[in-house]
């Protein structure tokens, strides 16, 4: 990646931080990358992480295991959902709050655990567990929907977890599909399109989805960043500096357009 993707990468990152943790299509640490990708899995609805779980609970020390088992014999799921992610362990966290949301049998619980399952892929550090996370994500979003079947976010969640985690990417694009059919002004429908589209490296669609999104928000500024990163992976330095100057002009935090400021100006002068 080239110093000036790195940079304005780095500006987005820091700037729409929630899009790139809980809607953007997640990808492998690099380190990952350079091996073989993870194998997409068949839908499955029995996935654990029992074996991940063991492991993890086997290597703690004396006094934090003594801890643990105190809190699973005691069924105390939200401790133990604190306890992992304590640990910066979110994939074992998710694990309690699917167990909660056992107990509570409620849209808004199991889709919460989905959320947490699908989130924790970005942190895992052993790619063997991603498709599980996946397939734990689908079971939850499954749950939410059957209790809620009209839930929206469940929908494009599952989807996203079909497209990234699965043998079956394009059955996740035909749920995207239908869901805009009926909701076609939906942002984070219109983000998840716009960010696969990016990862696919179609970025012409991708600019499209992104307008698209100011179009139906127009204070959704942090789109004019995911442009400006469109547009500098087309090369187009000119519409990359027009979007960051769109975004300065709208946000608040001096130190973001400080941090754009010194970019353009880089641009500028390497063109």
């Amino acid at each position: 990646m080239s110093a000036k993707r790195s940079q304005i990468l780095l500006v987005i990152g820091a700037l729409a931080l929630f899009v790139l943790l809980y809607i953007a299509p997640k990808a492998a640490p690099a380190a990952q990358q350079k091996e073989e990708s993870h194998a997409p899995a068949a839908v499955s609805t029995n996935a654990t992480l029992d074996v991940y779980a063991g492991t993890a609970a086997k290597n703690l020390d004396p006094v934090k295991k003594q801890q643990f088992d105190k809190l699973i014999a005691a069924k105390s799921y939200d401790s133990l959902t604190t306890f992992w992610d304590r640990f910066k362990r979110p994939d074992l966290a998710s694990v309690y709050v699917e167990e909660k949301a056992k107990q509570a049998n409620t849209a808004d619980i199991w889709y919460k655990a989905g959320n947490r399952y699908y989130y924790a892929v970005q942190f895992s550090q052993d790619k063997t567990e991603i498709p599980v996370l996946y397939q734990c994500a689908m079971r939850c979003f499954n749950k939410t929907l059957a209790l809620d079947p009209k839930n929206t976010d469940a929908k494009i969640m599952l989807a996203s977890c079909y497209v990234e985690g699965t043998q079956s990417p394009m059955e996740g694009i035909s749920k995207l599909k239908e869901v805009e059919k009926t909701d076609s002004n939906n942002v984070k429908l219109q983000l998840t399109f716009a960010f696969f589209s990016v990862k696919s490296g179609q970025l012409d669609k991708a600019i499209s989805r992104f307008k698209k999104v100011i179009e139906i928000d127009s204070n959704y500024i942090e789109a004019y960043l995911h442009l400006a990163d469109a547009y500098e992976r087309q090369s187009n330095t000119a519409m990359t500096i027009e979007m960051l100057q769109k975004y300065s002009a709208r946000t608040n935090d001096v130190t973001a357009r400080l941090e754009i400021e010194k970019y353009i100006k880089q641009l500028k002068e390497q063109h």
